[in-house]
C-alpha cells in the first residue's frame, strides 16, 4: 500500500507539471500575439505622441519668441514717443537712449535715422560722429510706408558692432508726419535662449528663420549657422504655407519630421522643430518585427499544445480517483491555512441574556482580561465585553452592534485602550443569522486590526493640514509682498506722474499731456491690478473681519467684476468659527463662483451659509447649464457627483475639517452644491 501511494503520488505530481506546462503553453500563445500587437501600437503611440510633443514645443517657442520680439517692439515705439524728439533735442535723446539701452543687455545699440536713410545718431560712437547710411533699406522702407514698427530680418556682421543684429525700427512721427525712424539693433541671443529652453528632446532640431530664410537662431552649431540660409526643405515650407509639417534633411544631411509655424507681426519669421526620421520609425520596426517573431512561436507552441492535451487526457482517465483523493485532502489543508491566515476575531452576541461568546483572537484585539478556562471560545458578559473599547466610542458601538439585527448588516470603526493606555483602531461588522430564524436576537461579528492602516490615514490628514496652513501662510506672505513692496512702488509711481504733469507750462502740447495721462491711467490699472490680485490671494477682510464680511466683500466685488448677480445671506448664529474652517468654506466659495464663471454661463448665483451649534451648511446655487449629460457621473450618498479637478480641491480642503460636498445638476437646470462641516466635538478624529 505505501508503495502504490508512492506510485500514485509520483504518477500524480508529473500530472501536475504536465496540466501546468500546458497552461503555460496555452496562456503563452495569446500572450506572444497580444504582447506583439500591443508593442506595435506602443510604438506607433510613441511615433504620434513625439509628434504631439513637437506641436507642443512649436507653440511654445512661437508664443515666447513673439511675445519678447513684441514686448521690446513696444519698448522701442515708447522710445520714438521721447519728448527728447519733439525739438528734437539729440543731446537729451542721446543721453536717455544710453540709459535704456544700458538698462536692456539685448540691445546692441540705438540708431536715429532720418527719412533719407542717413544716420543721425549711433549709440556705438559718440554725440557728432559722422556716420553712414543705415542697413537694411528694405525694412527701412517699409516702416516709412506704412507708419508702422516693423521687425527686419537678422543682418550681416555690423561695420561697427562686429555682429550679426536683428534691427527692430519704429517710427518717430510727429504731427502726421515721419521726422525720424528709429532703429533697436538686438543680438539674437533671446530668441537663442527660448529655442534651448523649449524642452525639446535631445537630437531634436530646431530653427527660427527670419523671412528670408536666413538662421536666426538654432539648436546645434548655432555659432556657425547664424546668419545664413537655413537649408533647402525650410525655405521651401516658407513659400509653400504660413505652418505646417513637412519631411526634408538638415544642413547636416540629417532626415528629419519637421513642424513649423510663422510667427504673427514678426514680418515673416518663422519656428521649425524637426524630429530625426529615423527615431521616429525604429520603434514601430522593432515592434513589427517582434509581432512577426511572435506569432511564428504562437503557432510551434500551438502544435506542441494539441500534442501534449492528447496525452494529458489519456492519462487523467485512469487516475481520476486518486486524484479526487489527494485533491480533498489539499482543500481541507487550504481551509484550515486560510482560518490561521485571516487572523480575525469572531464574537456572538445573545442580545437576550447579554452573554458575548469570543474567541482567542477577539479578546486580543478588544483588550479582555484573560478568562480562566482552556477553551479555545470564551463567554463574557455585555458590560465586560464593551469595557476594552474606548469611552467614548462605547456607546456608539453597542448601538451599531444592537441594530444590525433589526434594520441591516452593519460595519464600524472604533478605538480601544490598551492596558498601558496606548489607542488602537478596531473595525467590527455585525450581522443576524442567515440560516436559522430562531437565531435572530444573536448578533455574529467579525472584529479585525485597523490601527496601522487608521494612523496612516490620521498622519496624512494631519501632513495635508499642515501643507494648508503653510500654503495660507505663504498667501499671506505674497500678499503683503505685493502691497508693501510693489505697492507702494506703483503708488510712488503715480505720485511723480502728477508731479510732472503739474511742472509741465500750460501752452505744452497736447499729445505730451495726452501721453502723462496715458501713463498715469496705466499706472492706476496696475495698482488695481496688484490690489485684486493681493486681495485673492489673501483677502484682509478674512484676519480682520471673519468670514461674513470676507464673503460679502468677495461676492459683492465678484459682482461688480464680471456682471453676474449674486445674493448671499445667512442664517443662525454668527460666532466666530476656527481659523481653519474660514479659510476652508472661503476657499471652497471662492473656487465654486470660478467654476460658475468658467462652466455655468449664469446669470445669477445664490449662497447660503447656515451655522448651526453643530454644523455649518454652505448651498450654492446657479441658474447655469449645469453638467453635461453625456459626462459619466457616479453616484455618491445617493447624490450625482462629478469628478473634475477644481472640485477634487475643494473635497480634499474640505476632508481636512471633516467636511463633505455634494452636488445635484441635470443640463439646462443650473448645479447645487451642499457643503457640511461639523463643529465642536463633531469635529474631532
Amino acid at each position: 500500500m505505501p508503495g502504490a501511494l508512492f506510485a500514485m503520488t509520483q504518477t500524480t505530481s508529473r500530472m501536475a507539471r504536465r496540466s501546468l506546462i500546458l497552461l503555460v503553453m496555452a496562456g503563452a500563445i495569446p500572450l506572444l500575439v497580444f504582447a506583439g500587437w500591443v508593442a506595435f501600437l506602443n510604438a506607433r503611440q510613441d511615433r504620434n505622441a513625439a509628434r504631439l510633443a513637437a506641436f507642443e514645443t512649436l507653440d511654445r517657442v512661437a508664443t515666447r519668441v513673439t511675445s519678447e520680439l513684441g514686448t521690446q517692439i513696444e519698448v522701442a515705439e515708447t522710445l520714438a514717443a521721447s519728448a527728447a524728439l519733439d525739438q528734437p533735442d539729440l543731446q537729451m535723446f542721446y543721453r536717455e537712449a544710453k540709459r535704456l539701452k544700458d538698462a536692456r543687455p539685448l540691445w546692441e545699440t540705438i540708431e536715429l535715422v532720418d527719412t533719407e536713410g542717413r544716420q543721425v545718431l549711433n549709440l556705438l560712437r559718440p554725440m557728432g560722429a559722422e556716420l553712414g547710411a543705415t542697413a537694411d533699406r528694405e525694412n527701412f522702407n517699409k516702416v516709412l510706408q506704412t507708419h508702422k514698427a516693423a521687425i527686419g530680418g537678422i543682418g550681416p556682421l555690423g561695420p561697427i558692432s562686429g555682429k550679426r543684429l536683428i534691427a527692430l525700427r519704429a517710427p518717430v512721427e510727429r504731427d502726421g508726419s515721419i521726422n525720424f525712424v528709429l532703429t533697436v539693433a538686438l543680438v539674437p541671443d533671446a530668441v537663442s535662449q527660448i529655442l534651448r529652453n523649449a524642452g525639446a528632446p535631445k537630437g531634436w532640431v530646431g530653427v527660427v528663420a527670419d523671412a528670408k530664410g536666413n538662421i536666426v537662431a538654432r539648436t546645434i552649431k548655432e555659432q556657425f549657422e547664424l546668419g545664413r540660409p537655413a537649408s533647402e526643405s525650410v525655405r521651401e515650407a516658407i513659400k509653400r504655407a504660413p505652418e505646417g509639417a513637412y519631411v526634408g534633411r538638415t544642413l547636416e544631411g540629417v532626415e528629419v519630421d519637421t513642424v513649423y509655424r510663422s510667427l504673427p507681426g514678426t514680418g515673416g519669421w518663422s519656428v521649425h522643430l524637426g524630429i530625426p526620421t529615423e527615431s521616429l520609425n525604429a520603434p514601430v520596426r522593432r515592434s513589427a518585427f517582434l509581432m512577426a517573431g511572435g506569432g511564428a512561436v504562437s503557432l510551434a507552441l500551438a502544435i506542441a499544445l494539441v500534442w501534449l492535451t492528447g496525452l494529458d487526457i489519456a492519462q487523467r482517465r485512469r487516475e481520476q480517483e486518486a486524484k479526487a483523493a489527494i485533491a480533498l485532502g489539499l482543500s481541507e489543508e487550504r481551509r484550515m491555512l486560510a482560518v490561521e491566515a485571516a487572523d480575525l476575531g469572531v464574537f456572538n452576541w445573545n442580545l437576550n441574556n447579554g452573554n458575548v461568546l469570543v474567541s482567542h483572537r477577539a479578546q486580543i484585539l478588544l483588550n479582555l482580561p484573560p478568562y480562566p478556562s482552556e477553551q479555545q471560545d470564551r463567554i463574557y458578559p455585555a458590560d465586560l465585553f464593551l469595557e476594552g473599547i474606548h469611552p467614548a466610542d462605547r456607546q456608539f458601538v453597542a448601538e451599531a452592534l444592537k441594530g444590525s439585527v433589526r434594520e441591516r448588516p452593519t460595519a464600524i470603526e472604533f478605538r480601544t485602550r490598551d492596558v498601558d493606555g496606548a489607542i488602537r483602531w478596531r473595525r467590527a461588522t455585525g450581522r443576524p443569522s442567515q440560516v436559522n430564524p430562531l437565531m435572530q436576537d444573536i448578533v455574529f461579528g467579525v472584529v479585525m486590526d485597523i490601527d496601522a492602516t487608521k494612523q496612516a490615514e490620521i498622519e496624512r490628514v494631519q501632513l495635508l493640514r499642515r501643507l494648508s496652513v503653510a500654503e495660507e501662510n505663504e498667501r499671506r506672505r505674497i500678499a503683503r509682498e505685493l502691497h508693501d513692496q510693489i505697492g507702494q512702488s506703483v503708488t510712488g509711481l503715480m505720485l511723480g506722474l502728477k508731479n510732472l504733469e503739474h511742472t509741465i507750462n500750460r501752452d505744452a502740447s497736447d499729445s505730451r499731456v495726452d501721453r502723462i495721462h496715458w501713463l498715469q491711467t496705466l499706472a492706476n490699472g496696475i495698482g488695481r491690478d496688484i490690489h485684486r490680485v493681493a486681495a485673492d490671494l489673501r483677502p484682509t477682510a478674512l484676519d480682520d473681519l471673519g468670514l461674513q464680511d470676507a464673503l460679502r466683500a468677495l461676492c459683492s466685488e465678484w459682482s461688480s467684476r464680471f456682471h453676474i448677480q449674486t445674493d448671499l445671506h445667512f442664517r443662525g448664529n454668527s460666532t466666530p468659527l476656527p481659523s481653519d474652517v474660514e479659510i476652508a468654506i472661503y476657499r471652497a466659495i471662492q473656487e465654486a463662483l470660478t467654476n460658475v464663471l468658467k462652466h455655468a454661463k449664469a446669470q445669477s448665483v445664490s449662497l447660503v451659509i447656515d451655522q448651526r451649534l453643530s454644523e455649518l451648511r454652505v448651498v450654492i446655487e446657479d441658474d447655469g447649464a449645469g453638467f453635461p449629460s453625456e459626462i459619466p457621473a457616479p453616484i455618491e450618498s445617493e447624490k450625482r457627483t462629478f469628478g473634475r479637478l477644481g472640485l477634487s480641491g475643494m473635497r480634499e480642503r474640505l476632508s481636512l475639517i471633516g467636511g463633505t460636498l455634494v452636488i445635484e445638476s441635470e443640463p439646462e437646470s443650473g448645479t447645487t452644491l451642499f457643503i457640511s462641516v461639523p463643529l465642536g466635538a463633531a469635529m474631532e478624529l
